[in-house]
């Protein structure tokens, strides 16, 4: 009998970094036009902010970059994002791919699949990750339904079939209850029913680790690559990375531990050196 969830596919993360054991840094931008902090700074400075970090991730090792408006906190709703947001994305990330060289990805807080997709499209991303792509679930901002959908049919009427989706399952930051009858195999099942190309496993909120014991059950439940998106350190990369074909890293890297500070070129030394000791 064929159980099959989805047509095979190749691994997204093999096609995008030429590689398994991936490294994604986090571009955490600053506050957007637009967005609850934004104070009237020049859009230069913060697109020259994003470079730098990108130029310190590249020169730290890692094999690609995510862009993310993370300093828009508190974040909207995706039917309440201004096009603003989705204007300043696209040239901030077209201006980190050209400035690091790496291949990036787009995430538009909250849950913008489709603006997501409409900013790579813009600056040549190769992937969007979507913190609820199938099913729904209670966030921070409220009610959130995963719009697999109307965004797949988005990517496809912009001829984007070369842009991955990077699907969350369990994303921090949320309650499940609205699933609880379905197991998290099944959750994870549906990302691949649903034609995502890879699944992230997160913590409970950012820069919290992700449960081992959830990283194998998302593993042995899906043939798509498997990531880990939130509290990866120097003391657990090398357990993740026996499970996981990626991770996203961010807190960890930056000074002082925090997600809004740059990128300290020290403490991303050290954790490519054990990222590199697990490789071999």
């Amino acid at each position: 009998m064929n159980t099959s969830i989805f047509r095979a596919k190749t691994s997204a993360v093999q096609r995008l970094f030429g590689r398994d054991k991936a490294v994604i840094g986090v571009i955490h931008s600053q506050p957007l036009p637009g967005s609850p902090h934004y104070d009237g700074a020049n859009v230069e400075d913060i697109y020259a902010f994003a470079c730098d970090e990108a130029e310190r991730y590249r020169d730290g090792g890692v094999d690609g970059l995510i862009v993310e408006n993370h300093g828009d906190i508190p974040f909207a709703k995706p039917d309440e994002l201004g096009p603003e947001t989705a204007a300043c994305m696209a040239v901030m990330a077209d201006r980190v791919r050209r400035a690091s060289g790496l291949p990036i990805g787009i995430n538009v807080l909250a849950n913008g699949a489709i603006s997501g997709i409409a900013v790579a499209k813009a600056a040549g991303a190769g992937f969007v990750r979507v913190n609820q792509w199938a099913n729904a679930y209670v966030a921070n901002e409220g009610f959130m339904e995963g719009k697999a959908g109307a965004a797949a049919r988005y990517r496809s009427w912009l001829r984007g079939s070369d842009i991955a989706i990077f699907s969350d399952v369990h994303v921090k930051h949320g309650a499940h209850a609205i699933v609880a009858d379905r197991s998290l195999q099944e959750l994870t099942r549906d990302s691949e029913f649903f034609d995502a190309d890879a699944v992230i496993v997160t913590g409970q909120r950012t820069g919290d680790g992700a449960n081992l014991q959830d990283l194998a059950t998302v593993r042995g439940a899906t043939s798509l690559p498997v990531l880990v998106g939130s509290g990866v350190t120097p003391d657990n990369v090398t357990a993740i990375l026996d499970h996981a074909n990626a991770v996203i890293v961010a807190s960890a890297l930056k000074h002082g531990g925090s997600w809004w500070n740059a990128v300290d070129p020290v403490r991303l030394r050290a954790f490519m050196a054990v990222v590199e000791q697990a490789r071999a």
